[in-house]
């Protein structure tokens, strides 16, 4: 492939609020040029995120964004969107990001937020999903969960247009413990997958 035919290298500011071990598999292939691009920022809205630690020790601009307690979610959210596009990204990957965005943010980056959720598509939105979903198992309810991938394109919640999905089956061994560890193995994967589809294709029509 000739310098020419490269792809451009693409930015990511990832946005996170916990441990960041999604945010380290897609700072792992951007080092590795699995994925064309580089995360220019990583931003949580906890100062405990162990995903800020990672950040730094990569020397990527790691930002913490706490949300005042007299402001409201617009108020936050236009504050996090003018924070966000001082790093021009390409895409805004929310990578175990728990706060739901609202218009104020999503306005600014229309078909470029990217969110991981660990359930199959319409399947335990919001919080703990893995949880919920061993419990529905051991109620007989179901043998498997998944993970998605997902453009944010509205205030829904792990609704908005699917990238890429994939089953993960829950053995009849599984504590949840084994079960997180197989879902998170294939979020990794997963959003890898989907970011570097995003960068080679662009928006797949049923995105658009």
């Amino acid at each position: 492939m000739s310098r020419e035919q490269l792809p451009r290298l693409y930015r990511f500011v990832v946005l996170i609020s916990g441990h960041g071990s999604n945010l380290q598999a897609v700072m792992n292939a951007c080092e590795s040029g699995e994925l064309p691009g580089e995360v220019v920022a990583v931003i949580a809205d906890r100062p405990n995120a162990y995903g800020l630690e990672r950040a730094y020790k990569a020397r990527i601009p790691a930002v913490y964004k706490p949300k005042r307690a007299t402001q409201t979610r617009r108020e936050y959210d236009a504050e996090l969107a003018e924070l966000v596009k001082v790093f021009r990204p390409d895409w805004v990957v929310l990578a175990g990001w728990m706060r739901l965005l609202t218009m104020e943010f999503l306005n600014h980056f229309p078909n470029q937020v990217v969110n991981l959720h660990p359930a199959l598509p319409g399947q335990f939105p919001g919080m703990h999903a893995i949880r919920r979903a061993y419990e529905a198992f051991l109620r007989g309810q179901i043998d498997q969960t998944g993970v998605m991938v997902h453009l944010v394109v509205d205030e829904g919640v792990d609704n908005g247009p699917v990238l890429l999905q994939e089953a993960v089956p829950i053995h009849p061994n599984d504590s949840l413990h084994t079960l997180e560890n197989r879902v998170h193995a294939v979020e990794h994967r997963l959003l890898v997958a989907a970011l570097k589809d995003l960068c080679f294709n662009g928006l797949p029509k049923l995105a658009v």
